[in-house]
């Protein structure tokens, strides 16, 4: 997603609602043939789908949030990175087959490859707990655009990332949020030219609207495929 300055936000927008059409459609077709409780919850393994493509475009939105960050995510940034190109390998391998990345996750699954290190599984899971991080720290932002910067990386990596992260990665957690810019800062860094700080609000309203929900239909996905495919229990306990 190479974007001009400003333009990332509006870009994820642009990914999300076409992700929203794909599941709408999707849904609709689940209750026209009789699975309306699988339409009710989007959760049904043979039906569910997650658009690769636009994953890994919002993954590398996410990539663009950290820059703008600065050095303090450089760690995450560097995860980040190479669990979105592991998932590109394997997708550009049969791109027809995995442009849904649930079927990577049946792949692994029924190849018992799922808990490797350097599974597909394990990167999507590690990358959707990111975007958990993103999504409330936005969250955050749009609605207390007057909190100090520091306060609301530390509140929103606490709440989404810190829970799964071994000690050592917890402490360096601490040392990095020194290097936090302030909240003129960052909040500059997301506006587009001649944007007032008004639209921003808006376009991060928005952008938290869709995410929130998209990221509860992917959990839902993976508590499914937990329980089916043994990648784990319960949400919060797929992998570590």
């Amino acid at each position: 997603m190479d974007q001009s300055k400003g333009s990332e936000i509006r870009s994820a927008i642009e990914e999300l609602s076409v992700m929203v059409k794909v599941i709408g459609v999707i849904t609709l077709l689940q209750a026209e043939n009789g699975d309306r409780d699988a339409a009710a919850f989007n959760i049904s393994h043979e039906a569910a789908h997650i658009p690769t493509r636009p994953f890994l475009s919002l993954c590398y939105f996410l990539l663009q949030v950290l820059d703008k960050i600065g050095p303090t995510m450089a760690v995450l940034r560097q995860d980040i990175h190479q669990n979105i190109r592991r998932l590109e390998t394997r997708h550009e391998a049969d791109p027809s087959t995995y442009s849904n990345m649930v079927e990577v996750l049946k792949t692994e699954a029924t190849d018992s490859t799922a808990r490797n290190i350097t599974s597909c599984s394990r990167a999507f899971v590690w990358l959707t707990r990111s975007l958990d991080f993103t999504a409330e720290l936005l969250k955050h932002l749009a609605v207390n655009p007057g909190q100090n910067m520091k306060e609301a990386v530390e509140e929103s990596y606490n709440l989404t990332l810190k829970p799964w992260h071994r000690w050592i990665s917890s402490a360096a957690s601490k040392v990095a949020l020194m290097l936090v810019p302030d909240n003129e800062t960052f909040i500059s860094s997301l506006m587009a030219k001649d944007e007032s700080y008004d639209n921003l609000k808006v376009e991060m309203e928005t952008l938290v609207s869709l995410l929130v929900p998209y990221l509860e239909q992917i959990h839902s996905i993976l508590i499914n495929f937990a329980e089916v495919l043994s990648l784990g229990q319960v949400k919060g306990q797929l992998m570590r």
